[in-house]
């Protein structure tokens, strides 16, 4: 079953200006942000359709944003479409796949602009003695529904293999890049971007009209400000204008609640030919100010474009301790692995 959401652009003004990103005849004019708070909201739906069909008074939390990957920008004065489905079903856990499009029009043929995954659990109430339900069998129903399931998987062992990775000490190759990125630093005259001067932080404070479940902040609230910080943070390094091309990863650590303040905290890491990578963590700062907890972790991908979104070249980021270190090497196989992925496809094309 397929749950489908229509944002109504091409003839709703208002709902049009609300998604604007500046008041300017510009490609690509449109408000990740928001974008995401109706991914968040139809991946819960979607799961909480799935679910309740065993579970009626279940709730569905999200754990995980797996990746969004973006295929092309959006036309703000086209419709948007998002369909949403469900993946894989694992014991406690699932994935909420979401294709985001253009429908055809008379004059446009439709256009597949961004492929997206969640994990959500389900949960036997909203309160905090929530306990984890174990999930009804999924029948993927058909060979394409056969192939998203596999894909869930593959996904996921990606996801475990990463966190492996990341453990593991760096190879000759990635030896001398680190390398020569410190020695850069050395010389007379260097005057490079270093990483300590690609950060940014802001504060925020959640309201009544960000609750989602009783007493906790809608999770797409979060997601959107987070990104919306990782934005301004990508433009320390990108001389043009950064774009979203990827959320790599945003994990749900801990719930928000009511009142609570939150310190987000962006850096960029990391620096491709015209890429940049900045990860960005949310802590939230209880009312009564005794708890201070990680509540998300995200991590974004932004290409440095011009007017016509074409991309445009970046100055190098350069680490300068283990931590950066570790952070710019994590990215940089990241950035590798997509690149032998898109080059695997092509292959098969």
């Amino acid at each position: 079953m397929e749950l489908v959401v229509t944002l109504p652009l091409s003839t709703d003004a208002e709902l049009r200006k609300r998604y604007m990103l500046i008041d300017e005849p510009v490609q690509g004019n449109i408000r990740f942000g928001l974008l995401l708070e109706v991914l968040d909201k139809l991946a819960e739906e979607a799961a909480l359709a799935y679910v309740r069909e065993s579970y009626p008074e279940a709730r569905v939390v999200t754990a995980a944003i797996d990746n969004i990957y973006i295929r092309h920008s959006a036309d703000l004065e086209r419709d948007l479409v998002f369909g949403a489905r469900i993946n894989f079903v694992g014991r406690t856990s699932m994935e909420v796949g979401i294709r985001v499009e253009h429908p055809a029009t008379a004059t446009e043929p439709a256009s597949h602009l961004a492929s997206c995954y969640f994990t959500m659990v389900a949960r036997s109430t909203a309160g905090d003695g929530a306990l984890s339900l174990a999930l009804p069998v999924f029948q993927p129903g058909d060979a394409l529904g056969e192939r998203r399931w596999q894909r869930a998987i593959a996904r996921r062992e990606t996801y475990r293999k990463g966190l492996q990775q990341a453990q593991e000490p760096p190879s000759h190759q990635e030896y001398a890049l680190l390398m020569e990125l410190h020695t850069a630093q050395e010389r007379r005259g260097f005057d490079g971007l270093m990483a300590s001067q690609c950060g940014t932080e802001s504060w925020d404070r959640t309201y009544p009209e960000h609750e989602n479940v009783p007493e906790k902040i809608f999770g797409g609230h979060l997601i959107r400000r987070a990104y919306e910080q990782s934005s301004i943070c990508a433009e320390e390094v990108a001389p043009n204008r950064p774009v979203i091309v990827a959320v790599n990863r945003i994990n749900f650590v801990q719930p928000v609640r009511m009142g609570d303040k939150l310190h987000l905290v962006s850096r960029a890491v990391y620096s491709g030919d015209c890429s940049v990578c900045v990860e960005t963590d949310i802590m939230r700062i209880s009312r009564d100010r005794k708890q201070i907890h990680l509540s998300n972790a995200c991590i974004f991908t932004f290409v440095n474009v011009d007017d016509e979104l074409r991309p445009q070249s970046v100055p190098h980021i350069h680490p300068t301790n283990y931590k950066e270190d570790a952070a710019y090497l994590a990215a940089h196989r990241r950035r590798l692995e997509h690149l032998r992925h898109m080059a695997a496809k092509r292959g098969m094309a």
